[in-house]
Order: C-alpha cells, then structure tokens, then sequence
C-alpha cells in the first residue's frame, strides 16, 4: 500500500514547477520562491516536505538548505533533472534569457525528420472547444491568461485533499490547465514539453527514485542524489514496462445478431475499461499512481517502474494472475503479453546514443517472444481436462458456460450495458458484484452508474475507483478521466445504410497510423544519426497527443466534416465502433465513410504537421451482412494499403482500388470524379449501364477491337449542332479527357473507380450482377 510519505513526494513533484505559472502571471520573483508562497498562502497547503519540494528544487537554493539528508526535496530536485534532462539546467538556475511569452511548441516540429516551426494556441485542454492545432501565426503567452490558469488551479486546489484518493485528480486538474503551457520558455532550446507532461515525469521518476533507495537501505538522499548525482545517473534504478492485450479485435467482433452495434460498442469500451483497471491494479500493488503511466491506448500501455527485487516478483506473479483470469473468463481469446527493460537515468535522456531506442527494441522483442509461446505443457494440460461451468455453447461468443437466454452471464451483461455506454458518464469498479455488472481481474466488477449511483456507491462499503467519460471531475477516487470515441448518429445497421447518398450500404472503415512503432523507436532521430531529442520526455508526449487525437478528438471531427463530393459539411453519418491509440473502426452510410476517412486523414495531416500518415481499407456491404466477415474482409483491404510502397494509402471496395492518398484525392477525385460527375450531371441522358459498359470496355482496352468500341461509344455522346456552343465545348473536354485516361493503364483503373463512385452516388440500388463487377 502506497505511504503517506510517498503520497507527498508525488504531490510535491506535480506541484514543483506550479510557481512558473504564478512567476508568468506576473509575479517577478524567482519560480521556486513564487511557487512555495502560493501554495502556501493560496492552496492553502502546510505540510513542510511538499513545500519543500517546490522551494529546494534548483541546486542553488537546495545547496545551502537546512533541511534532513532524506528530505524529500532531494529527490525532486534529482527527479527534475533526469525528466527536464539535465544538460539545460545551468541555464535555468536563472531567469535571464527566457522568454515568458513564447507558446509550446509542437512536438511533431521535429518527429520522423520534420523541421517545422509551428506552436499551440493559447488554450487550455477542453475537447469542447475543438481541436487546438499547431499553428505557424503567431501567438505570444501573457499575463491575463496565466492568471486565468492560476485561478484555475486555486479553485480545483481548495477542492481536494493531498491524500492517496485525491492523487489522480491532482493529476486530472493539471492536465487540464498545464497541457498547453510550455515547460522551459528558453530562448536556446527546443520548447516542445508541455509543463504537464513536465511535471508528470517528474513525479514518475521520483517515485521510482524513493522505491529504489529503500530497497537499497540507502537514507543518505543528499550524498546520493546531490552531491554524487551524476555518478547515480549509472544505477539501473528503472524498468521500463510494457503490457499487450491480444485477441482484441475478435474479441469486438464475436457479438449476437440482436442490437449488434451496440453490442460492437459495448465490447469495444468493455476493453478499454479492462485495460485502465489492470493498470490501475497494477499500480496500486506497486504503490504508485498513474502518474507513472506513459501510454495506455488499443489495448497496450507503458509504465515506468522501479527497478526493485518487489516490483519484478509482483510483476510475474500479477502476469500469471491476469492469464489466468483471462483463461477463466474467456478461454484462449484473450492472452496479456507483458516485457520490461531495466534502465538508469542516462538511459532514459539517451545517453549513450541508441541506449534509449534499444528500451523499446528489447521490450518488443521480449513480448514477441511471449506471444509466440503463450502457454506451458502445465497450462495446456490443464486446459485439456479443466471442467467447464455448465454443458451448453454460448450462442455469442461459443464458450461453453452456463447459460441464460442462451447466452453466458458476460454475454448477457455485455448486451444489458450497451445502451449504458452510450448514456452513461461514469463507470464504477466494486469488489463485488451486482446485477449486470461486468467481471474484472481480483474479484471486481464494472457497473455503469449515473452521478447520483456513483456518489451513493462512493458511500458504500466495496467502492473501488470510478471511471468517466470525456470530461474531468475531481474528488474521492475519481481515478481518471477516459477520452473515448464514442461519436453515433444512428443506433442501428439499418437507420445507417437508410441514410446513404445513392445506394443504400454500409461501409465500414478499418485503418490505423502508418509506422507508429517505428516511429515511437527512432521518430526523433535526425537526419544524419543525431539522437539528442530521442527521450522520455518526448515519447510520452507524443502518446499523449495521439490518445488526445484518436479518443477525444475524433469526436470533433466526425461532428464537423468538411465538404466532400461524399458527403455535405456537418455531422458524419457515423458510429465509431472502435479508436484506440492509433487505430479506427468506423460504420456508417457508406458514402459518410469515404467522407469521414477523408477528414479523418487531412485532420491527422494537419495535427501532425505531415509527420504521420494513416492507411485503411473501407468496404461495402448490406446492413444485415455478417459484422465479423465485414471486419475480416475490410482487414484485408487494410493490409492491401499497408502494402502500398510508401503507405500512405486508401483501399475502396477491392484489392484493384487502392491508391496513395495524393493519388485517390487529386488524380482520382479532384481530376476523374470532378470530370465524370460534371459531365453526366449536366447532360441527364446517359443511364448507369451506359456508364457500366464504359468500365467493361475500360478493362478490355488492351484489345484492338475495345479501344474502337470505346471510341465509338464516346462519339454517340456527341451533341448535335444544334446544341449549345458551352455543350459541345464541354462534350470535346470531356471526350477528349476520356480518351486520353484510356491510353494509360493508371489513369484506366484510377477511371474506373472514379466511374463506380459515381454509380454507388447516384444508383437506388444496384442488381446482383452490377454489385459483382467491383
């Protein structure tokens, strides 16, 4: 169980850095000396060791303290170095030569070789007010808003305590105002570190610290951590930690016919829930809080963790404990692969170079390995002759259970709390279970509860921690808050397909970011080999602005879509089934779909300065098509545009549609569809099997006798002379255009999905035979 004194070394780290916010507001004293008398007279906060980590976290004012050699404050000073890397902090032992205008810089300026020169608006983080960004106009930081920032805090500070149950909303009120508050405001560095991440690693780093040293029997703080600092900088005092849920997409997919896209919903965020309490689990056996939390998204997070003889053996024995659970409860569909790193803080700032990358190589590798070989001869001996609770199939998910409505009791809970994500805000863990509730890893249970079911369970007797969505609230247990996609427009397959431009289908979108692992590996190495930015710090704020992205933001986006040949400007005909951390599922009217990946991309394009790319599959079907044939079917055309060179790529209907993004938007739409569907729109006398016999002479045209079909056929479009001077003008364009596409065998096949786009655009609804030529 976490300790009061650690408690404190965690909220004095969060909080050591709150003076720059008061020193930027205005007041002109040194940052240390500002934060420790605001925390002091406004917070309202006495406890000497959390002053003291904000006062004594610079080595000049720490040297000459009068404080104990295992005073707290050693280790955020320490802590502070190792997050804010050390070989900037001469400079910040002043004020002088700092720019307390200058906004945060992007941290995609410098991801996968960019260069780039953009910062972030003046904001707090609120996803309601849209999505902050970067921008190259420029953005000066003042006082009025800083102040703002430091009522802010004043008022959320006064509503909490600094106990074990109000950590994490400690965590959640300064995300929500530091997020886009630089770091450093040097004018020789680099100022792409939020405060919030800043001080977040802080206290990550120090609780590792505190944990090491104890289990070293080492009290001497100041001997270790100040004066022999750099020498301490070699000791392995770190694990870098990482965990992998697998099975998950056959997991959301494996759901009953009845209400199956709430059923795809309630899966999808039944997971996303799994994943947050194992971690909170995790962490809470360790004694930690989630400030030690990196990444957590798509049913994969990382943790940095002490490197303690505890922590190791808690680790294997919770790994054994969870696949255990996870055999129980779902046989082999779901399995955790877990893998650490042991690191020292060089390590962690990249010192040497390469040591950083090679953390995530080393722990890859070991999870690979894992996945590969899941389980012993003893765990499937005991798989073969394990007995079953009851004799029946579950018509769902085919686990053989005892049943009710012929379906197992998680089946049935999963059905019942459907709707409930979608209405509900806040999510209840218990130690014990109740009707309906979901079951979770130590005997837990999931419930959904309104604001006032999760105040009376607050008050009971098994409340655990509560989890909510999309918005942050403070208070006892609020362990954090969740950013989740969970943007719909309709309810149902059907309501969906019946809002379709044209035919009347579904679609359904699969896709993810391009090179994500590689990036997080090596994306801030420059060009020629320099790995000086490749580090904790970095990282963590990378994941964290991708989560941002595709939990919370993507709402935005599917509420505000641009104008499309697809689709108007305003909401996407929509449902996201699933958005992890860098990966979507999406249903919805089909032409919505096109539209909405569309947005999704240029969206992506515009947060990430170009710096990423995203490729996916989209596919066509009726509304009561099977849901996990479409999902197989649309991973294939998935695959299809990740094997695109380059990537960067959108694969339509089948394997022969799959385009770059820059060769789908300007050769395909801007240049094929804009000429065909300007065209036929304007003449009004060519039906669709005129069109089709187009595309049946296109795909021939390698023979003589097509091509003179293909011309012939152009020349009966011909107006008379009778028509229009504009008429004929526009005929020549067009047959000319038309003639041209068909010489090249790109510009053919590029023609030929221009062409079948607007079909599906302007068709009711299409015979058998017509469907089967895509």
């Amino acid at each position: 169980m976490i300790t009061e004194r650690q408690i404190q070394l965690i909220i004095g780290c969060l909080l050591h850095d709150i003076g720059k916010v008061v020193y930027r507001s205005g007041d002109g004293r040194n940052h240390s000396k500002s934060g420790y008398d605001y925390l002091a007279t406004e917070a309202n906060i006495s406890n000497k060791d959390i002053l003291n980590c904000v006062r004594y976290h610079h080595a000049k004012y720490l040297r000459n303290a009068s404080i104990e050699d295992d005073a707290l404050a050693y280790i955020a000073y320490y802590a502070d170095n190792i997050a804010a890397f050390s070989d900037r902090r001469e400079a910040i032992d002043v004020e002088n030569g700092f720019d307390k205008t200058k906004p945060l810089d992007s941290i995609f300026n410098i991801l996968n070789g960019k260069h780039g020169k953009s910062h972030y608006a003046m904001r707090v983080l609120n996803s309601q007010e849209g999505i902050n960004y970067p921008t190259t106009e420029p953005v000066k930081m003042d006082a009025h808003f800083y102040q703002t920032v430091v009522q802010n805090l004043t008022d959320n500070l006064h509503g909490i305590t600094f106990e074990s149950e109000y950590v994490n909303s400690l965590l959640s009120i300064m995300e929500a105002n530091l997020s886009y508050i630089p770091s450093s405001t040097s004018n020789r560095e680099l100022t792409d570190i939020s405060l919030y991440d800043h001080v977040k690693i802080t206290a990550a780093v120090a609780s590792c610290v505190e944990q090491w040293l104890s289990e070293q029997g080492e009290s001497d703080y100041r001997t270790k951590l100040f004066c022999n600092a750099d020498d301490s900088y070699h000791d392995e005092m770190f694990l870098l930690y990482s965990m992998d849920i697998s099975g998950i997409q056959n997991f959301i997919y494996t759901i009953g016919e009845k209400g199956a896209l709430k059923g795809l919903r309630a899966r999808s965020f039944y997971l996303e829930i799994l994943m947050e309490n194992i971690v909170d689990d995790l962490l809470d056996k360790l004694s930690l809080s989630r400030a030690n939390l990196m990444y957590s998204g798509g049913g994969h997070c990382y943790m940095l963790l002490p490197n303690t003889d505890f922590v190791k053996r808690t680790l294997d024995e919770y790994d054994k404990e969870l696949n255990e659970w996870m055999l129980q409860y779902f046989d082999t569909a779901l399995y955790v692969a877990t893998g650490y790193a042991v690191a020292n803080a060089n390590m962690l700032r990249n010192v040497p170079k390469g040591s950083y990358s090679e953390l995530y190589r080393e722990i890859s590798k070991t999870i690979s390995n894992k996945k590969m070989h899941r389980y012993n001869a003893e765990d499937i001996i005991r798989l073969n002759h394990r007995e079953h609770q009851g004799e029946r199939e579950c018509s769902v998910c085919r686990r053989i259970s005892k049943l009710q409505d012929e379906k197992c009791s998680i089946c049935n809970a999963l059905e019942n709390m459907a709707g409930d994500v979608i209405t509900h805000r806040f999510f209840t863990v218990l130690d014990h279970d109740e009707h309906g509730a979901l079951p979770l890893p130590g005997q837990k249970h999931l419930v959904a509860d309104s604001e006032k079911e999760v105040i009376s369970h607050m008050q009971q007797d098994g409340y655990i921690r509560c989890y909510t969505k999309n918005g942050i609230y403070t208070g006892k247990h609020v362990t954090t808050k969740l950013w989740v996609g969970d943007y719909r427009a309709k309810d149902t397959f059907m309501e969906l397909a019946e809002e379709s431009v044209g035919i009347k289908r579904l679609a359904v979108l699969r896709a993810d970011v391009d090179n994500l692992g590689t990036t997080f590996v090596s994306g801030f190495h420059g060009a020629d080999g320099d790995e000086q930015y490749a580090t904790l710090s970095r990282t963590a704020t990378l994941s964290r602005q991708l989560s941002l992205f595709f939990k919370g933001y993507i709402n935005n986006i599917l509420q505000e879509g641009g104008e499309s040949p697809f689709a108007r400007k305003g909401p996407r005909n929509i449902v996201i089934v699933y958005s992890g951390g860098d990966d979507v599922f999406l249903v919805g009217a089909w032409n919505d779909v096109i539209a909405a990946f569309m947005d999704l991309k240029d969206a992506l394009t515009r947060f990430t300065q170009g710096a990423l790319t995203i490729s996916g599959g989209i596919g066509l079907y009726h509304d009561k098509f099977p849901i996990n044939v479409m999902a197989q079917e649309v991973e294939y055309l998935e695959e299809v545009s990740k094997d695109l060179d380059g990537k960067n790529a959108i694969t339509l209907l089948s394997k022969e549609h799959c385009y770059s993004w820059p060769v789908f938007q300007n050769r395909v739409i801007e240049e094929k569809y804009v000429l065909v569907s300007g065209y036929f729109d304007s003449t009004q006398q060519y039906g669709m099997a005129f069109l089709y016999h187009l595309v049946e002479l296109l795909r021939g045209t390698q023979e003589q006798i097509n091509i003179a079909r293909y011309v012939y056929l152009l020349s009966r479009m011909e107006p008379g002379k009778e028509a229009a001077k504009t008429q004929r003008e526009d005929y020549r364009r067009f047959s000319e255009k038309m003639y041209e596409w068909s010489r090249s065998e790109e510009d053919r096949r590029e023609l030929i999905t221009a062409i079948y786009l607007y079909v599906y655009l302007h068709r009711s609804d299409l015979t058998q035979g017509e469907e089967e030529e895509t």
